[in-house]
């Protein structure tokens, strides 16, 4: 499966975010990239603005534009708001689940550990990142992958009282999705009504 590999500090530096997780070099130069990023001073229209929100959630989020239309699809069949939902489907995918755990460091390592079948659900091996966890399934690191020097480095220190629709069993490296995260408790800057603005044009 595809996915974006350019440079990840270029992408932040768009956006003035560090959607990636903590980056010296936005620290250092919080301003657009490019050879005149920092004297531009360009007026984003309505739908630039739609645009770039659009792009901040694939980038955030690990997904290519197939695969996000697909979601925001997905999520307009179902009842309620939109933009909600399609945060929540994201948040429920399992490389996602993994990261907000804490069993990787970055969403990229999670895909990369779901990949190289080191996480189960339920018991079973999965080996597709974009597999969507429902509420009550187990997430846990694989008997074989529990001595992963990442892994143990990731988990050390980890605060697992930081999401509230998560549970962490410290013994049996496993994690269980409780519900469906409500939207003030998903912590992303992401204007998601934008991006409904955006499709429905």
């Amino acid at each position: 499966m595809a996915r974006y590999t350019g440079p990840k500090s270029r992408i932040a530096r768009r956006f003035g975010e560090p959607i990636f997780g903590p980056d010296k070099a936005l620290d250092k130069r919080n301003y657009a990239p490019g050879q005149h990023g920092l004297n531009r001073r360009r007026k984003n229209s309505e739908y630039g603005m739609q645009l770039a929100e659009k792009q901040k959630a694939k980038y955030t989020y690990g997904v290519l534009e197939r695969q996000f239309r697909l979601l925001f699809a997905q999520a307009s069949r179902k009842k309620g708001i939109t933009g909600e939902i399609l945060i929540q489907l994201l948040e429920s995918r399992l490389d996602n689940i993994v990261y907000r755990l804490g069993i990787a460091p970055t969403r990229a390592a999670a895909r990369q550990m779901v990949s190289h079948r080191h996480i189960c659900v339920d018991g079973k091996v999965v080996n597709i990142p974009s597999y969507q966890v429902k509420p009550g399934q187990i997430v846990s690191v694989r008997e074989k992958a529990k001595s992963l020097e990442v892994i143990a480095a990731s988990l050390q220190g980890f605060n697992h009282g930081k999401y509230n629709w998560l549970e962490w069993d410290e013994n049996q490296k496993a994690g269980k999705y409780l519900n469906i995260p409500p939207r003030e408790e998903i912590p992303e800057n992401i204007k998601e009504q934008l991006i409904v603005e955006l499709y429905s044009k």
